[in-house]
Order: structure tokens, then sequence, then C-alpha cells
């Protein structure tokens, strides 16, 4: 577990541009749930989370189509409902930080750490976008 001071700021990241941060695999069930397109963000305390992920999910929301909803769950912090999402996100191995688009609860797009590591946020924002012209 990280320490609160140092997790709330990249909580905040997110959370302060509309994503709901979700605690528990209760929460992640009913997400997923929903109708509809949601983007799931797992957080992460690594640098690229803060210098990619969370920007470069924020930067896609730029966009026409775009997720009816958006949530986060922050790995090494929340552990369950990060294993919750990780669940849905099967077959993927788990990664952090990542990012799924579901669509009706259907894993759609899925943007794993490799990906996102070593990529500028303006790259991850793009191909999210993509994915929201597609399935949005």
């Amino acid at each position: 577990m990280y320490p609160q001071e140092i997790v709330k700021p990249m909580q905040e990241e997110l959370t302060s541009a509309g994503f709901q941060a979700l605690y528990t695999a209760n929460e992640v069930e009913n997400a997923l749930a929903k109708n509809g397109t949601t983007l799931v963000v797992v957080n992460s305390v690594c640098g690229c989370a803060a210098r990619n992920a969370r920007p470069g999910a924020v930067m896609s929301l730029d966009n026409t189509k775009k997720p009816e909803n958006i949530v986060t769950v922050f790995a090494g912090v929340d552990k369950e409902a990060v294993d919750a999402a990780r669940e849905k996100m099967f077959p993927f191995p788990p990664s952090s930080p990542s990012m799924a688009l579901f669509k009706n609860g259907e894993l759609v797009h899925m943007l794993e750490r490799h990906h996102i590591e070593g990529n500028p946020a303006e790259i991850i924002a793009e191909n999210l976008k993509e994915a929201y012209n597609e399935h949005c």
C-alpha cells in the first residue's frame, strides 16, 4: 500500500477530470454492468502513469465521441477494485498503468503498460480517440 499523501494527487488528476474512483469489486461490477461505453483507467504511482497515462486519458476526452462512463481504480491501493477490473480485462495480463474500453460490459479495446510506457500522452490520447470513434 502506498501512503495516501502520495496517492491522493495522482487520483485527483483523474477525478478532477470527471473520472469516478472505484474502491470495491462491487463498484467495478456495477460500473461495467451499465449499458454503453465505459473507460477504465488502472492508475499507478509509476512514472509512466504521471508522464503519459493520466494526461493521455484526460486528453482523450477532448473528442466528439467519448465513453458515457469514465472510471479509475488504483493499483497498489485499491486491491479489491483492481482485481475485479483486471478480471474483466482477461485475457490481458495485469499491468499498470493500463486502460480498457468496455461496451455493454464487453472489453473492446485495451492499452497495456507496454503501449503506454515510452509514448507521449498525445499518442495515447489518439489511440483512445480512435477506439471511441469506433465503439462510442
